[in-house]
């Protein structure tokens, strides 16, 4: 049966969240599915279990291997690719042990919490968590032997000797402590440690000679009086019985492997490290025993089948961390030009793709994502330009930050929907300044002119103006929209009054009636505003001014009193009082020239 298949065949009383006789439904998130129990006709609330995909990203401590991994990422990136490659090998290696010493730094972070909590649960969950570390490097290490310094013949060995010898320190550890006792010889591990030390002897170029004595005193029963020198005298011959009945301090089919290597084949070339590896596997495990994802896993990097390593990682670990991460590694070191996926992206940004969406999902590693995408040429910006919406702006400095990435990368569309979103959040909010500043960042002429209006119903309402600092550095900005005009340059009249400029103001004033700038709504106030300037001493409006400012008063009152037709006459009586004391007051004011 097919995984799809499968998965559409799956019992639902077989998930522990789901009852019997019910059924369950789901709904897909960015990051995560909700899942439910319920009938063909359901009947009250049930509960929700939420199923994440992506669940290491909430490790505190893993956060860390994702942010310092990032860095390495980036730099990477910098590499330039018209370099000899003599010149980009060691570079690749370095950042490839920089990659590991991240993962070991986490995994020993994860040991020391495990070790000191008091939390059951969270140590078992630690150390699931440092298991998969352990794997991680150990296919890392190993690809990197293989694949990226990619060892020849001779030296080849002594690279899987440093690896066999990094991932089993137990060894080392005997040795130490039986060296340390007050008498070795009688230690309980004695004759373990030359046993298990095997696989840390140092290949000699007299290695065939060396072979040949060792054999020699075997035949000649040198040491068969004493049972263990005759044991460790096979070990050097790589007597493959003797060596499997030694299995428990060998561990794994690799340890065992690399064992065999060195004393039967120190010269092993790469090509025949497959035959070797799988007969070794195959010797090793029981017959009767399934090989472990991990044993699959080495042994295809052993058969140099870069692709289906990959494969295989993906499917074995919970996240696209590793997968990703090894991939952009192997294809700077062009070992994956030749294989291209049927839908148009290549396996690198396939999985950089995944690899970034899953951090989006996050509220803080969202940041990382960015610079995976803009790495990702084919996919990267259509997939950012989609991600990037679904941010929640829970505030506005996290705005703000949104906002920068876009505008940096020329995302037009969405610097607008940011900005739109975050005025009409501030509007709804009454925070008129906050609102008029984002839609003028958007420019949304029609949201600009909509605050605008909100601003002077404000000042009608107050007889002050509220964000004072805004308006007054308006600028350019102001000429969005005619209403954002209006109220800046009311503004504006504002301080030249405040200043005792009076011509200056009354001309300003008059421009913004003449001009069809000022809404017709607003043009009583701003007649109103006039009654002080006719009320100077000093003669303010010129004779042409006056006639304008007449003019417009006449305007008003008729539009005011067609308006008022068919309503009460209080309201008529209203209109005739406030169009005839501005007119008697300005008649008196007019200037002979």
């Amino acid at each position: 049966m097919s995984d799809t298949e499968s998965l559409f065949n799956l019992n639902p009383s077989k998930i522990p969240a789901v009852s019997d006789g019910k059924h369950m439904g789901f709904a897909w998130g960015p990051g995560d599915i909700l899942v439910y129990e319920t009938l063909h006709k359901a009947s009250g609330s049930s509960f929700i279990h939420e199923v994440r995909k992506d669940e290491d990203i909430y490790s505190p401590i893993l956060r860390k291997l994702f942010n310092e991994s990032h860095h390495i990422f980036v730099g990477l990136q910098t590499i330039r690719e018209d370099l000899p490659s003599k010149s980009r090998k060691p570079q690749f290696v370095s950042i490839s042990k920089n990659y590991r010493s991240v993962i070991r730094a986490c995994m020993e972070e994860l040991q020391q919490v495990a070790v000191s909590t008091k939390d059951g649960e969270a140590s078992v969950c630690c150390l699931f968590q440092v298991s998969i570390l352990l794997a991680i490097e150990l296919i890392w290490n190993l690809c990197e032997v293989l694949f990226i310094d990619a060892a020849p013949a001779g030296s080849l060995l002594l690279h899987l000797l440093d690896w066999v010898r990094l991932h089993k320190a137990d060894v080392d550890e005997k040795a130490r402590e039986v060296l340390q006792s007050d008498s070795p010889a009688e230690h309980r591990d004695y004759w373990d440690v030359p046993s298990g030390t095997q696989t840390l002897t140092e290949f000699d170029v007299k290695w065939r000679h060396w072979h040949e004595e060792v054999d020699r005193c075997l035949q000649d029963n040198s040491f068969a009086s004493n049972k263990h020198l005759e044991i460790i005298c096979k070990l050097l011959l790589g007597d493959e019985d003797i060596l499997l009945d030694h299995k428990e301090l060998l561990g794994t089919w690799y340890h065992f492997l690399v064992t065999r290597l060195l004393f039967c084949h120190p010269t092993v070339k790469p090509a025949e490290l497959h035959y070797y590896a799988q007969s070794c596997m195959t010797m090793f495990l029981d017959s009767r025993s399934v090989p472990e994802p991990l044993d699959s896993i080495l042994l295809a990097a052993f058969e140099f089948d870069i692709h289906q390593v990959i494969k295989d990682c993906s499917i074995a670990l919970n996240n696209w961390w590793f997968v990703a991460h090894l991939t952009d590694l192997l294809d700077h070191c062009k070992l994956l030009q030749s294989h291209n996926l049927h839908f148009g992206s290549n396996l690198r940004e396939f999985l950089l793709l995944e690899y970034a969406s899953g951090l989006f999902t996050h509220h803080s590693l969202w940041q990382l994502a960015v610079d995976y995408f803009d790495h990702c040429p084919e996919f990267g910006r259509v997939y950012l330009e989609l991600q990037i919406e679904r941010v929640p702006l829970d505030t506005e400095r996290k705005a703000l930050k949104v906002l920068r990435i876009c505008e940096q990368r020329q995302m037009s569309e969405q610097v607008r929907s940011i900005c739109k979103i975050m005025a009409m959040r501030a509007l709804r909010n009454n925070r008129l300044g906050s609102a008029l500043s984002w839609s003028i960042r958007a420019k949304d002429a029609a949201f600009a002119t909509l605050i605008s209006e909100r601003f002077l119903q404000d000042y009608c309402t107050r007889g002050t103006f509220s964000d004072l600092d805004l308006i007054d550095n308006l600028g350019p900005a102001m000429l969005l929209s005619d209403r954002l005009t209006f109220l800046g340059k009311y503004r504006e009249f504002h301080k030249l009054y405040e200043e005792k400029r009076f011509t200056e103001a009354a001309k300003l004033l008059l421009s913004l009636m003449t001009a069809k700038i000022a809404p017709r709504s607003f043009w009583m106030t701003l007649l109103t505003d006039a009654l002080p300037l006719l009320e100077q001493k000093e003669v303010i409006f010129s004779a042409d001014q006056t006639y304008e400012l007449m003019y417009c008063l006449g305007e008003l009152t008729s539009s005011l009193n067609s308006e008022a037709t068919g309503t009460d006459r209080p309201m008529q009586v209203r209109i005739s009082t406030y169009s005839l004391n501005p007119a008697q007051i300005t008649v008196c004011k007019i200037k002979a020239f």
